[in-house]
Formats: structure tokens, sequence, C-alpha cells
């Protein structure tokens, strides 16, 4: 039952909460066992692990609850990642076909070929996903196992990371007593749980607002066309709230949760919050419509540099499907009304797909990234298994193998 129905666990450190998943894995869903989480405190900043120690007590404090959730033991994870030093690049590839036909060795030749791209001094590659194949010069698509010719090329989307801050994520999970198997981009995680196959091929991106930084995955014909991240975040609202409000950044945050609106029109006038006490200042009665006015500008701002940054890489017009938000930030009314304004696309929020067990616990786009990291993670464990085909089976299983391996990167 364990082999077929695996447990997994992700651990997404975020600049304002820790989360830690428990999924058991099945072949067409994933069944919630329990969610565990914890605020960050002060251990992140802008997406990166400034305080190691702050982190771990917080990734202490969510790993316990979802371990008296899911009554279970948790040794090991897999973690996300983000900040502003993700790099996302295209590289290509190509190799000499050795029989004229090309076989799953021929294909992992020329991927491996296609990773080893200049990277930025100390960046180590996360993530190598295919793009297209070509087989002396004509297209082959996504799948070029099989066609006869002499030379192979291929192109892949690589995404990178500083080494430095990979490490500080398995250090972090080592001094919580856990051990970190496999790290993922945030943003390419959430994707995976919010995004459906239509949508890949005819064009989405995937706009992930974090507290400290936004991840960025563009997705057309089926594969990733782009990937980044930019340093603005939910972060940025609570700080223009706590200039404007002249309040704590605690006290800003806990406003924009619980009464935040991104368009100022849809509050009801006269509509009034309670300003939380600060020092010998007593709680004062506030307009909810002066919470929106503060909000606005700073999320027009930030989904105005997303659409220019989707503009630069060429990837705007190709987005037939429209934009998918995740990430705690996105829950707040009216960031789809202004993200629709900007991007003059559709845009709806990401919650994760394709689950049983206790939904309601991680059916939010919050969870889009912790639930996105278990299929990554579940993506690995099959590639492992299809990277070593048994001698006995010969060329056609292998060959199997590796064609369900691509697939799973589509």
């Amino acid at each position: 039952m364990a082999r077929e129905h695996p447990l997994i666990v992700s651990l997404d450190i975020g600049t304002y909460k820790t989360a830690v998943v428990v999924a058991r894995a099945a072949p067409d869903e994933v069944e919630i066992l329990a969610v565990g989480m914890a605020p960050s405190g002060q251990g992140l900043r802008k997406s990166q692990v400034i305080n190691i120690d702050v982190t771990v007590q917080a990734v202490r404090k969510a790993v316990e609850e979802a371990q008296i959730g899911a009554a279970c033991d948790i040794h090991t994870v897999c973690a996300s990642i983000s900040g502003e030093h993700i790099f996302g690049g295209v590289s290509g590839g190509a190799w000499a076909v050795k029989n004229r036909e090309v076989d799953s060795a021929d294909v992992q030749r020329v991927l491996e070929i296609a990773r080893a791209v200049v990277l930025p001094p100390g960046y180590e590659i996360l993530h190598v996903l295919p793009q297209e194949f070509w087989v002396d010069g004509h297209e082959r698509g996504r799948d070029p196992l099989g066609a006869s010719g002499v030379r192979l090329e291929s192109s892949v989307q690589i995404i990178a990371a500083p080494g430095d801050a990979i490490q500080t994520i398995h250090k972090c999970g080592e001094r919580a007593g856990l051990e970190v198997q496999g790290v993922h981009f945030a943003a390419l995680a959430a994707a995976e749980s919010v995004v459906t196959p239509e949508e890949k091929e005819l064009g989405v991106a995937v706009v992930d607002v974090g507290g400290g930084s936004t991840g960025l995955v563009a997705y057309s014909r089926g594969v990733v066309q782009y990937a980044a991240v930019l340093p603005v975040g939910g972060g940025h609202i609570t700080n223009d709230l706590a200039a404007g409000l002249r309040t704590t950044m605690t006290e800003a945050e806990k406003l924009k949760q619980k009464y935040g609106c991104a368009v100022p029109s849809l509050v009801t006038n006269g509509d009034l919050v309670e300003m939380p006490k600060v020092g010998v200042r007593d709680p004062l009665p506030l307009q909810r419509r002066r919470l929106s006015e503060i909000i606005e500008p700073r999320v027009e701002e930030i989904f105005s540099l997303v659409r220019e940054q989707f503009y630069q890489a060429g990837v705007l017009n190709k987005l037939e499907s429209g934009i998918i938000l995740t990430g705690g930030s996105v829950i707040m009314e009216g960031m789809t009304e202004i993200a629709e304004r900007i991007f003059r696309l559709p845009v709806r929020r990401g919650a994760p797909r394709h689950l049983t067990g206790l939904i309601d616990a991680a059916n939010s786009p919050m969870y889009a990234t912790g639930v996105g990291l278990v299929l990554c993670e579940l993506q690995q464990v099959r590639l492992k298994g299809a990277s070593r085909p048994s001698e006995t089976r010969g060329w056609r299983r292998a060959r199997e193998r590796v064609a369900e391996w691509i697939r799973e990167f589509f």
C-alpha cells in the first residue's frame, strides 16, 4: 500500500507563513491528510531566509501541527524556493543520433547537453523543462522518440537559484530534524496544482503573489515559455498601510487580511472598521474605504509590473486562457477585478485541483504551492523510476517509460 500510494510532505517557507502539507498521492488525485501552518516571523525578507533560527522555529511548529493532524512522523519533505534571485532562461542542445533512430538514450543525452548553460556565478539548476525537439531540422514537437535522422536538437527552459539559498533551505530543514529531498521553484509548483492541460496548450500565466515577491510562470503550446520573480508582493501593500495609517506592520497586516479590498468602489460607503490601539493611542474608527484607497495603487503597480514583464518576454499575446492568481495576497477582495483591468484578459483565482481528504483545509490560493510541491515531487519519483529501465524488458519498455516521463513535463 505504501508503495502504490506513498506519503509526500511539502514545506512552503514564505515571507509571512510557513506551511506543511501531508498528502497521499494516488494516480489521479491527491488526498490531503493534514495541513500545518505557522507564522514565519522575522525569518524571511523578500522571500529569502535571513534568520535561520527564527525560520527553523516556524518550520518546527508547522511540522508539529501537521504530524498531529496526519497521525504520522515527518522526516522528509520537499521544499519551495522563491525570491528575486531566481533565474529563468532558454537553452538548447544538439546530439548526433547513434543508430539513425531517436531512442531514450539520445533524448537523455541531448537534454544533458542543453542543461550545460552558463549561469550567474554560484547558481545551481533547479529545473530543466523540455520545450521542443527537432530531428534533422524538422520539428518533432514534444516527443521525438522513434523519429529517423542523424541530428537531434532540443530547447529547454532552465530555472536556477543561488546555491547558497538552496543550501539555506536544506540547513533549515536539517536543524528542524528534516531531510529536504528536493527544492522546487514556488511559482512552478503553484502552477502544477492550478493549471489544466488545456490552459497550458492555449496559453496561460500563473502570477503567484507572495508576501515578499511575485513569481511568474507562463505557458504556451503545453510548455513553460517564461519564468521569473519580481521583488514586489503583499508585504509592500502592508508597508503602505502601515505608513498611511501610522500603525505597526503587524497591525497593518491584520487590517489588510480582515478588511482589505483592492477596489474602493466595492466598499459600502460609511463602512467602518476599528483602528487598533498603538502605544498610548486609543482604538479609533476608520473608514474601510480609506484602507482600499491605500491598497489600490500598490496592487495596480504590482500587476502593471507583471504585465510589462510578460510583454518584454514576448508572451503576453500568447495567453489566450488568461491569468491565474495564486498566493495568500490574492484572497483579498478586488484583486481579480484589478488584474482584469490591467491585463485585459480573463483572470481567476487558482485553487488546487484534484483533491480529496481534507479539501477545505487546502482548497485555497494560499496552498497552491504546498499542494503543487507534492505534485512536483511525485513527478520526480516517477522520473527516477523511468530512468532505470530493467534490461530484461528491453528497449521497448525503456521507450514507453521515457515517453511517459516526457509527458509528465507537459
